[in-house]
């Protein structure tokens, strides 16, 4: 039978022990992530070479948009968010070429490791969050082979279609008025009759179905060379 009864520790052992300890935390703090994948991402200088999309599907299906206050079962995940911002850029956008439809999929793919903060808590924090993400966000670019700073009227677009699509979820999911929606997200202009009924008929899915959709979307727009 195993003895389970702790032995003395000598005072030498003991010094080592919490002089161990102590050095311990003294170390530089960690500053990298490590993913399902496998991989370590350094958060202050993030590789390409460390992103995997498995890993961001992973977390932004499971990242709550509007910091989870939503109606439904299910949070509204940020994976979810990114498919409805490019199927609206798309629908604004016919002519696009895939590198800006995977763009547009791919403009909150940050969040995978900084998480969704909402707007007003980003301006609190200021520019060195924002430096951050855009850091993260260009490292992710250069893995999936697209520029790291998007022209200027794609990015713009992006952004429109990123408004349109948090006007929906306002006032269908986290409980914003019309008025008050249009007064934060513009007033939702170029859809159709269509895609404008889905998007009344907004409702979050599970993480698990957001994350099969993001890779099956990601994986008809990534032209691997």
């Amino acid at each position: 039978m195993t003895n389970h009864l702790a032995k003395p520790v000598s005072i030498d052992a003991a010094n080592a022990i919490s002089t161990a300890g102590t050095a311990s935390t003294d170390t530089v703090p960690r500053a990298w992530q490590r993913m399902l994948s496998g991989r370590r991402l350094d958060l202050l200088d993030p590789s390409p070479l460390d992103i995997e999309i498995e890993d961001i599907a992973h977390g932004l299906a499971r990242v709550a948009r509007w910091n989870g206050q939503t109606v439904g079962d299910h949070a509204l995940s940020v994976a979810q968010h990114v498919l409805i911002v490019e199927e609206i850029a798309v629908e604004r956008n016919p002519g696009w070429p895939v590198e800006w439809r995977l763009a547009a999929l791919l403009h909150d793919a940050a969040e995978y490791v900084v998480g969704d903060l909402i707007s007003p808590f980003k301006n609190a924090i200021g520019l060195d969050y924002k430096a951050f993400e855009i850091r993260l966000l260009e490292a992710i670019h250069r893995r999936f082979e697209l520029p790291a700073s998007l022209p200027g009227k794609i990015n713009r677009e992006i952004k429109t279609a990123d408004r349109i699509a948090a006007y929906f979820e306002a006032t269908v999911l986290a409980g914003f008025d019309e008025d008050e929606a249009r007064r934060f997200f513009g007033t939702p202009k170029g859809l159709g009759d269509g895609l404008l009924s889905r998007l009344s008929g907004l409702q979050p899915v599970p993480a698990k179905d957001a994350q099969r959709a993001f890779l099956e979307r990601f994986d008809g727009l990534h032209v691997k060379t």
